[in-house]
């Protein structure tokens, strides 16, 4: 997910030692999902490796923020926050022109979405979505409230701990990666079969650092996100 031909050619494999496997049964929906036969290599071509990357040069004002991008009228309920970070190559590189788009709870656990029908409030003013692209030293920023915990039906009594979605998007559409990242002290992280199914060494890497440089007075408090896209310290992705 880098932007030359050099980097497409030295293309390496997935390292199963730092991201999820296909199959985690204690995550109950990828006994259904995760593939049963071996995968078939596909070959690469030119378009699919070139193709049209979309949303890099569509931004609008407040697509970072999302304490204004859902607003009707009035602010939006719950914590604010301000999460930024870099996205880096393997050797620390900054990895810029990358579009990230993100999508999360509203305070209360509740997304927008129609299938979610969790008992609890919909926020009018907040629609839960952002995007933006990183800019020459790799990094991004967003404005957004802190996402509530929010029951499903993995288990008995399981709980989502507070996290975000982010998607990444390379030079074409093949290159997209999508990750979480949970913020430090969640007390329901040791419990989350998700977060546990990544693992042990590499789930840290999912877990936002919180920063007083990055927080602003009497506005938000302020998390720190890099996004590392191979090698050791890679980000773990979804399968």
């Amino acid at each position: 997910m880098t932007h030359t031909p050099q980097a497409e050619a030295d293309f390496a494999p997935r390292d199963w030692t730092q991201h999820p496997p296909y199959l985690s049964p204690a995550y109950k929906s990828t006994v259904l999902r995760s593939p049963s036969k071996p995968l078939i290599p596909v070959k690469q071509s030119l378009l699919t490796r070139s193709g049209p990357v979309f949303g890099h040069d569509s931004l609008r004002e407040f697509d970072n923020d999302l304490t204004k991008n859902g607003r009707v009228n009035g602010e939006p309920l719950g914590e604010r926050i301000i999460v930024t970070g870099r996205v880096l190559d393997e050797s620390g590189r900054p990895v810029p022109n990358t579009l990230l788009e993100i999508w999360q709870a509203n305070a209360t656990g509740r997304y927008v979405h129609r299938w979610d029908q969790h008992d609890a409030p919909l926020d009018p003013n907040f629609f839960g979505a952002g995007r933006c692209v990183t800019d020459d030293q790799g990094r991004y920023r967003f404005t957004s409230i802190k996402p509530g915990a929010y029951p499903w039906g993995n288990h008995h009594n399981a709980w989502r701990p507070a996290h975000i979605h982010f998607s990444l998007f390379g030079p074409a559409y093949l290159t997209r990666l999508v990750t979480q990242m949970y913020f430090p002290g969640d007390p329901l992280l040791p419990l989350d079969p998700i977060y546990n199914g990544i693992p042990e060494g590499a789930r840290d890497l999912l877990i936002s650092r919180f920063s007083i440089d990055v927080t602003e007075p009497v506005w938000a408090l302020g998390y720190e996100f890099d996004i590392v896209l191979r090698g050791r310290d890679a980000t773990p992705m979804e399968a």
